[in-house]
């Protein structure tokens, strides 16, 4: 409180100070009305309308890169800690976009038959670089441990995947098969690279998984004794990622090929023997059986991945609203519905839709067709227009398939953004929505793919008022300019009225003070 009062006393003083001091301004204002020319009033405005504009454009630029006002940003970042504020911006670029996570896309396409048929029909590259890297880190952390170190057959493999160029990659794959011929690492780089066609990927991963499984059972025995070597331990995890790896891609290149109950199988195993993977490969599941239409299977796995405690995914949170819609969406109509209200169904149709906008609000575009999808990247950023790509691609067919589905999806999922607050400081069920997500799209999704951004960037309030800025002062510079003694006598009469409460103010304040404090306080 008693902050409070010396605040008020200091905000008064200033007050009483300004006053005084405008009565002097008010003079000088009316000597400047009276001798300046019109040119200058060009002159001023002009000025000014440039000097506007410059700040203008610098400012649409700043928030264009960054997504933030540099005026607000120097102000809430420098100026207010001076008078003991703290703040947070969330969205400036002080957040480094190494705070976002990237995550493994589950359902990634093989290189040579998919993604690199593309760049030959198109001439457009569908991977980054940045992309391609990030899954060469990758596979030198599972595939490489320290008992590999010196090998030539590794040695060869790292060159490979720190190679840029697609064909030098495939050389130093065919070198490392020629000094070890059951070299897995190897084999999985030339089906993902050197194959053209998915029936040849399906042979040589054939000979990959059978290869790394007799690997992984030999590593997982010698494990089950009682003295196990630190050399043993860090051997059987590197056997056992390249075992699920293989099995894994083997099993995605069936469902390629529509062997879709082969694929279900190994998916099954890899769930049951490793529940806990890097890969999410539940995510694989629930794809492939919705291909089969197996939906109280789905069901089942959801049940068990839908928990509060476990990360969710687009795949998780959206075939949960596919499976709650099925059982209403063929017969709901939204004319219907607004007349007699929604049925306890139908409601929780609807609140699972809700829930899937509200932590990825890019899908639904692309499954309701307004945005157009491309190739899906290797690498996600989850609630992020990659994740949402990256799911479309796969299970736009299961909602078509779905009689009524994309319906109630079209007609329920903007209800989402009328329930979040404005601007995002919360969500209704997850946490608020991260502005930093897409600057790290940008470099996981291909230059020709214009990025979906969630929340929409509004622009700053310092932009709005330098553009009105720089359009008052030009249009008062054009009409100087050709009406001069027109808008000098508009100026003066301004002036003139904004100076009478002022001056009425400074009657009655003299009239109440004693005399001469205000002389003295000017002197002062």
């Amino acid at each position: 409180m008693a902050t409070i009062k010396v605040m008020i006393w200091i905000i008064t003083l200033l007050i009483l100070i300004f006053l005084i001091g405008f009565r002097d301004m008010l003079k000088t204002a009316n000597w400047i009305a009276e001798t300046l020319t019109p040119k200058f009033y060009v002159a001023l405005t002009g000025t000014s309308s440039f000097i506007s504009g410059v700040i203008l454009i610098f400012e649409w630029w700043y928030f264009k890169k960054y997504g933030v006002s540099f005026i607000e940003h120097v102000s809430l970042t420098h100026v207010s800690p001076w008078f003991g504020m703290e703040t947070d911006i969330s969205d400036g670029p002080s957040q480094h976009v190494s705070e976002c996570k990237v995550w493994r896309n589950p359902l990634n396409l093989f290189r040579g038959a998919e993604y690199q048929r593309f760049f030959t029909a198109t001439q457009k590259e569908p991977l980054t670089f940045h992309d391609m890297n990030l899954m060469s880190q990758d596979q030198q952390t599972f595939f490489v441990c320290e008992l590999d170190k010196g090998k030539p057959e590794c040695e060869l493999m790292l060159k490979a995947w720190r190679e840029r160029k697609p064909e030098q990659r495939v050389e130093f794959a065919k070198q490392a098969l020629a000094e070890k011929p059951e070299y897995v690492p190897a084999m999985l780089l030339m089906a993902e690279e050197d194959c053209t066609m998915l029936v040849d990927i399906e042979r040589i991963l054939r000979q990959a998984f059978r290869l790394a499984e007799s690997q992984f059972r030999k590593s997982a025995q010698a494990q089950q004794s009682n003295s196990v070597s630190p050399e043993q331990e860090v051997a059987h995890k590197r056997d056992s990622n390249i075992y699920v790896y293989a099995k894994r891609r083997l099993a995605m290149c069936l469902r390629r090929l529509n062997k879709v109950k082969e694929a279900v199988k190994l998916f099954r195993e890899l769930v049951k023997d490793f529940p806990v993977s890097p890969f999410n490969m539940h995510e694989n599941l629930i794809e492939a059986l919705l291909e089969l239409q197996q939906y109280p299977d789905v069901q089942t796995v959801l049940t068990k991945y839908d928990d509060i405690n476990l990360p969710k995914s687009a795949c998780i949170c959206y075939s949960v609203a596919l499976l709650k819609a099925r059982s209403v969406a063929e017969k709901f109509s939204p004319d219907i519905a607004s007349k007699r209200g929604l049925s306890t169904a139908e409601m929780a149709a609807v609140d699972a839709i809700h829930r899937a906008v509200e932590f990825n609000p890019h899908v639904p575009k692309y499954l309701l067709e307004m945005k157009p999808l491309v190739l899906p990247p290797e690498h996600i950023l989850k609630r992020g227009d990659s994740e949402a790509i990256a799911y479309s691609f796969f299970h736009l067919k299961h909602w078509i398939r779905m009689e009524g589905a994309l319906n109630l999806l079209h007609c329920t999922w903007e209800g989402t953004f009328r329930a979040l607050p404005n601007p995002l400081e919360s969500g209704q069920i997850f946490y608020p929505y991260p502005s930093v997500i897409e600057n790290m799209d940008k470099e996981i999704l291909p230059s020709f793919h214009e990025v979906s951004v969630y929340p929409k960037k509004e622009l700053p309030f310092f932009i709005l008022f330098t553009a009105g800025l720089c359009s008052v002062t030009a249009l008062l510079a054009i009409m100087t300019h050709r009406h001069p003694e027109r808008m000098a006598d508009v100026v003066r009469a301004i002036i003139f009225t904004m100076s009478d409460p002022l001056r009425i103010a400074l009657e009655k304040l003299d009239s109440i003070l004693p005399a001469g404090v205000l002389h003295y306080m000017s002197q002062v």
